[in-house]
């Protein structure tokens, strides 16, 4: 197998600490967002969605979603810390959760992030289209991610990790949020106790250090 991946980035990060979490190791080679990498056309051949992470496996087949690639990693290593849930009920506590982070959380800050300025003019969506900014997307996405944050810490007023009593897939999300909500200048307000005392805790793990 072999595992295509920018660290820097939000959706790489969430499979590399997933793997980490698990102690998973697979080959992997680094595509250069920076340099715009993903839309070479040998990345391309890869992955033509031109997007990250992948995971090539070894019989050739590509997965190239977060979600996905961790499924196929967590049904493939059942005896390292189940990191989607063990039961139904909390598969889909999980799963809910991570999708909200995912859709309500990370989308919104991407948006913000990619709307303005000249870093991603013609480059508004990830992926192979030119899409033009939306400037105007901006201050809502920015109210969007405020108000999720409130969401988020309700519901760790009365659990210790986001989906539950255990650290899991919604965790990693809410983490990598978090941190990259910091490149649209905004960070957790103090007020929010849950979600800061819930950060520090699981900022320990060594995962994320």
């Amino acid at each position: 197998m072999m595992l295509y991946t920018f660290s820097l980035a939000p959706s790489p990060q969430r499979v590399e600490i997933f793997m980490k979490e698990k102690g998973i190791n697979i080959p992997s080679e680094t595509v250069d967002m920076m340099k715009q990498e993903q839309l070479s056309d040998n990345y391309k051949e890869i992955n033509p969605r031109g997007t990250l992470p992948a995971l090539v496996l070894d019989d050739g087949t590509v997965i190239s979603e977060v979600v996905a690639i961790c499924r196929y990693l967590e049904i493939s290593n059942p005896d390292t810390p189940l990191l989607l849930g063990e039961d139904a009920k909390q598969q889909a506590l999980i799963g809910e959760w991570d999708h909200r982070l995912e859709s309500e959380f990370l989308l919104p800050i991407a948006d913000a992030l990619r709307n303005q300025g000249d870093g991603f003019k013609g480059r508004a969506l990830p992926g192979v289209l030119d899409i033009e900014q939306i400037p105007q997307l901006v201050t809502r996405s920015i109210k969007r991610i405020k108000a999720f944050l409130e969401i988020l810490d309700k519901q760790l007023s009365d659990n210790k990790f986001v989906a539950g009593d255990t650290f899991s897939m919604a965790d990693i999300t809410a983490y990598v949020g978090i941190s990259f909500a910091v490149w649209v200048q905004i960070s957790v307000p103090e007020e929010l106790k849950n979600i800061n005392r819930w950060f520090d805790e699981i900022s320990k793990r060594n995962s994320l250090k």
